[in-house]
């Protein structure tokens, strides 16, 4: 089996991220979670396959705050960005027993984290375990329709001037492996994407003791240039880039 954690690929992630998360973390994801999560009643959070810790840098710093994450340099990288004495992270597999106390936590966040692991029924699980009665679990994803890769890309009817998003596969469990380089061919470090129909979210939820409250759909907020500019425009108004899933514990 595969591995599929990113320590091998850290290097280039915690590149492209940086210290407040990369692009679509600033203005689209980040911006969006506040207005349906009050940061400001939470006491405490357990923020699942953390990377670098972008998400502890958005919250009170007041707050109880555990991140995990399986590569020990992404959190070797967290502990030196954060250095708040009430925020922990440690070196676990999200999908796998951690070592916290049970119905302790109030959210539960992954953020453009789950799609990257294979046992997501374990995150889930994970989640309901150490969520306190009543605690809320948020789920941001790659949008599981629309943002498929190798799936699903952009392609143009010219006679109706029109862009659309075209969908190949969609009902499959699909893995899929990512080259972070791609001009390294061969050399290239890998990561794993693994797609799940948003039906099987909904079913491992519900197993898993979860109602969902809400499924929110994000749009990209950039702006094309150029001959195509209106089409693209419209086309990224239409065609999600992102899904939120908020589930409450029972």
């Amino acid at each position: 089996m595969q591995n599929t954690s990113w320590e091998k690929s850290s290097s280039w992630y915690n590149k492209i991220v940086g210290d407040e998360g990369h692009y679509f973390h600033q203005s689209v994801i980040f911006p969006n979670l506040k207005k349906i999560i009050d940061f400001n009643s939470l006491e405490s959070v357990l923020d699942l396959a953390c990377g670098q810790g972008i998400f502890e840098r958005q919250i009170n710093p007041n707050i109880e705050y555990v991140g995990v994450d399986i590569a020990k340099s992404l959190i070797g990288e967290a502990k030196k960005k954060s250095q708040n004495q009430r925020h922990q992270f440690i070196v676990a597999d999200a999908s796998k027993t951690l070592p916290l106390a049970e119905n302790h936590f109030d959210l539960v966040a992954i953020i453009l984290a789950l799609q990257n692991i294979r046992n997501f029924e374990g995150v889930i699980f994970n989640a309901q375990r150490h969520l306190k009665s009543g605690g809320k679990f948020v789920m941001v994803l790659n949008h599981p329709m629309f943002r498929i890769p190798r799936q699903t890309s952009w392609e143009i009817d010219e006679q109706n001037k029109t862009q659309y998003r075209r969908v190949d596969r969609y009902m499959s469990e699909l893995e899929i492996p990512i080259a972070t380089n791609p001009g390294k061919f061969q050399d290239s470090e890998m990561t794993w994407s693994f797609h799940t129909p948003l039906s099987k979210y909904s079913q491992v939820l519900n197993e898993n003791g979860f109602v969902i409250e809400r499924i929110e759909e994000w749009i990209s907020d950039k702006k094309s240039t150029g001959g195509k500019a209106k089409m693209e425009d419209r086309a990224r108004a239409e065609i999600p880039m992102f899904m939120t899933i908020m589930a409450r514990k029972e």
